[in-house]
C-alpha cells in the first residue's frame, strides 16, 4: 500500500490545526504549572498508561492498599508520543484526577508509519506480540509476514494465534500447512477458539506473567479471544461483514487490560493485555533492505555470504539466498513474500 500524498491545502490545513493545538497545549501547560506551583497536586507517583484519548490518559497505578485503581490524566505539554504500556509518572488532584509529568524508559515499543510517513508508537513495554489469524477472513501470509519482520526488528518476539479453529479441518488443507510453515522456522503457534474452550489454557499459559499485544486483521477476533480470557471485561466486539467477509472496526485504541487468574475478578493478577486497533496493512516503509532482508530468519545463516557485496537477490550469480532456495533452505513463497515487501517499501 502506498504511502497518500497530501495536496498543499491539506499540509496547509494540517499545520494550521497542529499550530493551533499546540497553542491550547501550551495555554493549559501554563494553568498546570500554576496548580503544581500552588501545591494542588499530590506527591509524585509511578503509573502505567492504560488507555490513551488524545491529551487524556487512563493511568493505572498500585495504591497504598495494594490494590490498582485507575485515574483520567492529562499530559505537560513536553510529553508528546505517549501510547498505552509506556511507565509515567503523574501527581493525583483532589478529585482523583492528575497530571502526567514525566515518562520513564521504554523497554521497548511497537511502531509503524502513519499515512505521512511519521513513526507513530503503537504501544509500549511489551514482552511478546501475538499476531492473531483465523479461518475467516482468510488470512494473508505476506500480513503476517510483515508482522513478523517488524517483530523481528523491534526485537519483541511474536507468537502466532490461530483463532476460530473449530473452522479447520484437523490436518491437511492450505493454512495447515502455512502454519507448519512457521512452526518449523521456530515461531510459537497456538491454536485456540473465542467459541470454546480448546486452546484457552495454553494461550492464558503464553501470557502469564508476560505483557503482550494482540494484532492482526480486523474481524480475526482479537477483542473475541480477549473477552473469553477476561469474562468480566465488557469489550464490543465486531461481527463481520456478511458481503465482504472482512472485519469491522470496533477497538479504536490501543488498551491495556490486567489478567487475573482463571480471568476471575479479585485473584492475583498474573500478566497484562493490550488490545490493539485492527490493522490491515503493516507498513515497514521505515526499513532499509538489509533489515527487511534481517526480519526472515531463516535468510541469516546466508546474508552477507553473496558472491557479490552489492547483491540484490534477483537472479545475480552467487546469490547465496537463491542458492538456498534451490536447496529447499528458504521456503520460495517465504523468499517471494521478502521481495514482494521490499518492492513495496521501494515503490513508497
Amino acid at each position: 500500500m502506498s504511502r497518500r500524498k497530501l495536496t498543499r491545502q491539506q499540509r496547509w490545513r494540517v499545520e494550521k490545526i497542529q499550530a493551533e493545538r499546540a497553542e491550547r497545549a501550551e495555554r493549559k501547560d501554563a494553568r498546570d504549572s500554576e496548580r503544581l506551583d500552588a501545591g494542588e497536586y499530590g506527591p509524585e507517583r509511578g503509573g502505567r498508561i492504560a488507555a490513551h484519548f488524545g491529551r487524556t490518559l487512563e493511568v493505572e497505578a498500585l495504591g497504598d492498599d495494594g490494590e490498582f485503581s485507575r485515574h483520567r490524566c492529562h499530559l505537560r505539554a513536553n510529553l508528546e508520543g505517549l501510547v498505552t504500556g509506556d511507565r509515567v509518572i503523574w501527581r493525583a488532584a483532589s478529585d482523583s484526577s492528575g497530571v502526567v509529568v514525566a515518562r520513564g524508559e521504554r523497554e521497548s515499543v511497537l511502531e509503524r508509519p502513519d499515512a505521512q510517513s511519521q513513526m507513530r508508537p503503537v504501544a509500549a513495554n511489551l514482552d511478546q506480540i501475538l499476531i492473531v489469524i483465523a479461518a475467516e477472513p482468510v488470512p494473508h501470509p505476506n500480513l503476517i509476514d510483515r508482522y513478523l519482520v517488524a517483530a523481528e526488528n523491534t526485537g519483541i518476539p511474536p507468537v502466532i494465534v490461530l483463532n476460530k479453529s473449530d473452522l479447520l479441518p484437523a490436518t491437511g488443507g492450505e493454512l495447515r500447512a502455512l502454519l507448519s510453515r512457521y512452526a518449523m522456522l521456530g515461531y510459537p503457534l497456538i491454536e485456540a477458539s473465542a467459541k470454546g474452550d480448546h486452546g484457552l489454557d495454553a494461550l492464558h499459559a503464553q501470557l502469564r506473567g508476560k505483557t503482550s499485544v494482540f494484532v492482526g486483521q480486523s474481524g480475526v477476533g482479537k477483542s473475541s479471544l480477549i473477552d473469553r480470557l477476561l469474562p468480566e471485561e465488557t469489550l464490543r466486539i465486531g461481527a463481520l461483514s456478511a458481503d465482504t467477509r472482512k472485519g469491522k472496526h470496533t477497538t479504536t485504541t490501543a488498551r491495556l487490560y490486567p489478567l487475573p487468574e482463571n480471568g476471575e475478578r479479585g485473584r492475583p493478577r498474573e500478566g497484562d493485555l493490550i488490545d490493539s486497533p485492527g490493522i490491515r496493512e503493516f507498513g515497514l516503509w521505515h526499513l532499509d533492505e538489509q533489515q527487511i532482508a534481517d526480519g526472515f530468519i531463516e535468510f541469516r545463516p546466508f546474508l552477507g555470504r553473496c558472491r557479490f557485496r552489492d547483491c540484490r537477490h534477483r537472479g545475480e550469480p552467487g546469490c547465496a539466498l537463491l542458492g538456498a532456495v534451490e536447496r529447499g533452505e528458504i521456503h520460495p513463497e517465504r523468499f517471494a513474500s521478502f521481495q514482494r515487501i521490499r518492492d513495496d517499501v521501494a515503490n513508497a
